[in-house]
């Protein structure tokens, strides 16, 4: 193979990769707001077609990283613990736009696998944060041709939220971010807040400690 047939061969893998990842990558688009009405607002979902997923309870095990500071890169590591279900979960920097959109990969853990993953992270240098634990109420529906979750949380520590947050691809945030917004419209929602679970129970904590840093 020449030169040039090697730099043109080169290009197209790198394009076929970039395209490659373009597609594989998965993008949260999300908006929480504090305090909720769970009997009104969920009488009013059930009034759009909203299917009931299920109630859970959650424990998510935030972790830090052993060379760079997550809150300067607004990065999230977490392990979450629903019934025997453990998932491994990386967010990555949220994206600008009037909701929450980050790049989030997800990894399953096998039952009985938690101990073993969280002796990995230790190994690699990683440290346990802080615990966020919440009662979810989870219901699904379509709208505005979107496939849509509405989250009701009672979070310990911190009181009620909801949740209207759907994954989805680099092509259809826009879509997605404008039937959320439309949807909490609707719903009569209150104020947003773009903040994370364990960010607000950080800070929450430093209030309790009248730690002014």
């Amino acid at each position: 193979m020449d030169d040039c047939a090697f730099v043109f061969a080169g290009t197209q893998l790198a394009t076929h990769a970039g395209a490659l990842r373009n597609e594989m990558q998965k993008l949260e688009v999300e908006l929480k707001f504090v305090g909720a009405e769970p009997d009104r607002l969920e009488q009013q979902l059930i009034e759009r077609g909203a299917r009931l997923g299920g109630t859970m309870s959650q424990a998510d095990e935030y972790f830090a990283h052993p060379q760079r500071n997550f809150a300067e890169t607004d990065e999230a590591l977490r392990v979450r613990s629903e019934g025997d279900r453990r998932v491994l979960t990386y967010k990555g920097p949220k994206l600008p736009g009037a909701v929450k959109i980050r790049e989030e990969i997800e990894v399953d853990v096998g039952a009985g696998q938690e101990s073993g993953l969280k002796r990995i992270l230790d190994q690699l240098g990683f440290r346990s944060v802080a615990v966020v634990a919440k009662t979810r109420r989870s219901w699904q529906l379509t709208y505005a041709g979107r496939d849509l979750k509405v989250e009701i949380d009672d979070v310990q520590h911190l009181g009620s939220f909801v949740e209207i947050e759907s994954v989805t691809d680099a092509q259809s945030v826009a879509a997605t971010e404008a039937a959320i917004l439309q949807l909490a419209l609707e719903l009569g929602l209150g104020r947003a807040s773009k903040a994370s679970y364990l960010g607000l129970l950080l800070g929450a904590k430093r209030e309790d400690r009248g730690d002014q840093t």
